[in-house]
């Protein structure tokens, strides 16, 4: 879904603008009313918003009784949250073998003050390597479920809610015994979570609030997509959607207390208002638009709207920092949200309040005794002067909260204007209060503010990069003179013209940010040519097979930390009958270096296993040539079971043509490493036998020589796998 997604908005932006008009959508997935016009009136706008609000909620029988639930309350204080990845190593650290929420947390209230709920990822894009499902790979996190227990009380400790993805699409690996929404249910309890993000989803169905109810543990659902398919679609009973199109759709609204914000397109002049916010002004969405590297336009539809954010910068490994100046606005509003937490869910509340300025735009956030003013400036220079004309509100107090500073009204008959600047592209907020409700916390907000208005946001820098990466040296073996046992002797080259391209699903839309930065690169890239000259060396024959690590284990008594999933296929210290030829596997990237540090061997760089594999020559993609032949390498398997990895030997069909042999199609095989400030990730060659079925989602195939599957990090209890093994290389003289 999120590679269709992005291929096809450009498209269906152009069908659906005009359909969409009709019924007063402006955005893709008809999340967002389009405003009134310039010269429309206003007051007729508003009367007919309210009009289809009521309309709506009467068509669909509108129940708002989960959003009086007590114990889910929460999610409307919530206003910045952030998808993180379970491998970003702000929150793990894999020397310690500890998780470091503290440091994590640390880092986002500095950088742009802090967070109200997480969203964490230990799936997608590794899932499907191997058949472990979604629930295998959470089990799989450091410390087993205990550790991620644990690891969630420490997000509560500071007061951030915790949720984790519901991968809908995920029916092509490991087959569970009990239906998605309730096995999931069930795991949120017993962890601990707060809630449950649908991955792909256009609403998550009834079934998990039925399983919710039948655990008695409310949790908050939250669709990636939209609350019902934007196109008609037909009731599933497995899915439990709703038939037919139009209002019919919102009716999940009920149970889906949450949302995502896709409000392509972001950079219309005129700000959308969100439909699920104006249907229940309880409801939270979060604004996202994660490749975007100016979050302006995300971050003035969600003040305009008085929505949360989705501060996502850790994308699948791929990091899209947020810039200083948006981090700066990011905190501003933050701190205007946490001050008022209630009143951003106003029945009352209205959006485009008339306002003075061209291109200035207004939301009303009415409460019992305050009322605050959102706006945003949409032009690219600053608009001075009176911004509002207000009723004059007889013992009302007049505050520039968005700059701390009181404001001195001009009164104009039964009017009050409201003189203060706002920023080009910028913000402003106006609290009106009356005197007797003004207490110390107005005094010490305000304090807050002025001390940030000091230094406008136009002085902070706007400039995004991509993380620099490095690669984990690897130490060269002692000079081996004789070709030892087992290898063979890859002749040295002067001009091999190394071309690899990265399988990665996603990430084009920061072509300077995805995939890896190999030591001659000025910064990460999917696909890299590079003409270099390689020295001779040696090179296993074979993968390493389960015969050979086990005379390592029995030399050495090696015992990893962490020791989760290590040799899972073994029993009692050695592997099954009948699989001494079999490549070892379940071996994280360190335990393949320990094996090759005890054989006096080493892991082979990315380029030196692939240019031993082409033989030199760069237009080979298979080992025996240039043209798939399947009969030359294991057959896929893409069973919710899976079989074991094959034998290294059984087809000898399959050789290179220096007769190098299991080199694709059997195992990944590990290599290099790469380092940034926040992701650790592998570059796997030689494409697994295992393919998951039911999804493009699952973890991508990369059978030629020249590709590569870049692997992410976390800790050896997640990153050994049934379909990664490795092989080894040694220097010559």
């Amino acid at each position: 879904m999120k590679r269709i997604l992005y291929l096809i908005i450009p498209m269906l932006l152009l069908l659906n603008r005009s359909a969409a008009q009709a019924v007063g959508y402006t955005s893709l997935f008809e999340e967002v009313f389009e405003g009134p016009d310039q010269n429309k009136d206003y007051q007729a706008w508003h009367m007919s918003m309210d009009q289809w609000r009521e309309t709506t909620r009467r068509s669909i029988d509108y129940d708002s009784s989960q959003y009086n639930n007590r114990e889910l309350e929460w999610i409307n204080s919530s206003f910045i949250y952030v998808q993180m990845m379970a491998h970003d190593r702000y929150f793990y650290d894999p020397l310690s073998s500890t998780y470091t929420v503290d440091r994590y947390l640390e880092d986002l209230e500095q950088r742009y003050g802090g967070i109200d709920a997480v969203l964490i990822w230990p799936t997608y894009p590794n899932i499907g390597i191997d058949n472990r499902n979604q629930f295998d790979l959470l089990h799989d996190m450091p410390g087993g479920i205990e550790g991620v227990k644990k690891m969630i009380g420490d997000f509560h400790s500071k007061g951030v809610k915790v949720f984790f993805p519901i991968m809908i699409w995920d029916n092509g690996t490991r087959k569970i015994d009990l239906p998605m929404a309730l096995a999931l249910v069930k795991e949120m309890k017993r962890l601990g979570a707060d809630g449950l993000n649908g991955d792909t989803m256009f609403g998550v169905t009834r079934e998990f609030m039925a399983a919710a109810d039948s655990l008695d543990y409310p949790l908050i659902f939250q669709p990636e997509l939209s609350i019902g398919s934007p196109q008609k679609f037909t009731q599933k009973k497995e899915t439990d959607t709703l038939e037919g199109d139009g209002v019919s759709k919102l009716k999940p609204i009920e149970w889906n207390l949450s949302s995502w914000g896709y409000f392509f397109p972001y950079e219309s002049i005129t700000p959308g208002v969100s439909v699920y916010k104006w249907l229940e002004p309880s409801h939270q969405v979060f604004v996202t638009n994660r490749w975007a590297r100016d979050k302006t336009d995300d971050l003035q539809h969600a003040f305009f709207n008085g929505i949360g954010y989705n501060a996502w910068e850790n994308i699948w490994g791929v990091w899209n920092q947020i810039t200083e100046r948006d981090a700066a606005a990011i905190k501003r509003i933050s701190t205007i949200y946490r001050s008022f937490p209630q009143i951003w869910k106003s029945k009352q509340w209205r959006p485009y309040v008339p306002t003075l300025q061209s291109r200035v735009y207004a939301s009303e956030f009415p409460g019992n005794d305050r009322t605050i003013y959102t706006l945003i400036n949409r032009d690219s220079i600053p608009r001075e002067g009176v911004q509002l004309e207000l009723p004059n509100k007889k013992g009302a107090l007049y505050y520039d909260i968005w700059n701390g500073k009181v404001l001195q009204p001009e009164k104009k008959g039964n009017k009050v204007l409201l003189n203060f600047p706002i920023e080009a592209h910028g913000y402003g907020a106006v609290l009106e209060i009356l005197k007797e409700s003004v207490d110390g916390t107005i005094d010490s907000f305000l304090k807050k503010m002025h001390d940030f208005s000091n230094r406008p946001l136009s002085s902070f820098s706007r400039k995004w990069g991509p993380l620099p990466q490095k690669m984990v040296e690897i130490q060269g073996t002692s000079p081996v003179l004789d070709i030892p046992e087992g290898m063979i002797y890859v002749p040295e080259n002067n001009h091999y013209e190394f071309i690899s391209n990265g399988v990665m699903i996603e990430g084009n839309d920061l072509p300077t940010a995805v995939g890896i930065q190999h030591p001659w690169e000025k910064h990460p890239a999917r696909s890299q040519q590079h003409l270099m000259s390689i020295k001779a060396f040696y090179i296993d024959k074979y993968p390493v097979t389960n015969e050979q690590y086990k005379s390592f284990m029995d030399a050495t008594g090696y015992e990893p930390e962490d020791k989760h999933n290590f040799l899972k296929d073994w029993d009692n210290g050695t592997y099954p009958e009948g699989w001494a030829n079999k490549p070892v596997t379940w071996v994280s990237i360190e335990d393949a270096r320990a094996y090759a540090k005890w054989a006096g061997k080493r892991l082979p760089h990315e380029w030196e296993w692939q240019y031993a594999a082409q033989g030199g020559n760069k237009d080979v993609l298979y080992p025996w040539g240039s043209i798939m032949d399947t009969s030359r390498i294991p057959p896929i398997d893409s069973t919710r079971t899976s079989r074991s990895v094959t034998d290294v030997n059984i087809f000898p069909q399959g050789a290179s043509s220096l007769e190098i042999m299991d080199l694709t199609g059997n195992i990944w095989q590990w290599t290099d490493e790469y380092r940034d400030e926040h992701t650790r990730a592998a570059v796997l060659k030689g494409g697994g036998f295992y393919r998951s079925a039911t999804s493009d989602w699952y973890f991508p195939r990369a059978y030629e020589l020249n590709k590569y599957g870049k692997y992410l990090l976390m800790a050896p209890s997640m990153d050994r796998s049934a379909t990664i093994g490795f092989r080894c290389v040694a220097d010559t003289p």
